[in-house]
């Protein structure tokens, strides 16, 4: 009969440990699972890095844009309101 995989015991701070298991709960795996993932995956390269950095700079300025928008048309809703009742 042949062993398909062994036990492996790391050691790391409750904070760590906290951390593979909030990781492993959002992507829906097992810790174990999770180091195994995050341990064999090619590392990004750096352009990898960057275009990741810019989705995170788009996604944030959209954010904010749809909040500009979102205001920018409620308060005109506001003075059309106030233009029709004093009309």
């Amino acid at each position: 009969m042949s062993v398909q995989s062994e036990r492996i015991t790391i050691l790391g701070t409750p904070e760590f440990k906290a951390f593979l298991a909030k990781e492993s709960k959002k992507e829906g795996i097992s810790m174990s699972e999770l180091v195994r993932q995050r341990c064999t995956q090619k590392p990004a390269n750096g352009d990898e890095v960057l275009l990741a950095a810019l989705i995170g700079e788009v996604n944030r300025a959209a954010k904010k844009a749809k909040k500009s928008l979102e205001k920018g048309l409620s308060d005109a809703e506001r003075v059309l309101a106030e233009i029709r009742r004093a009309a």
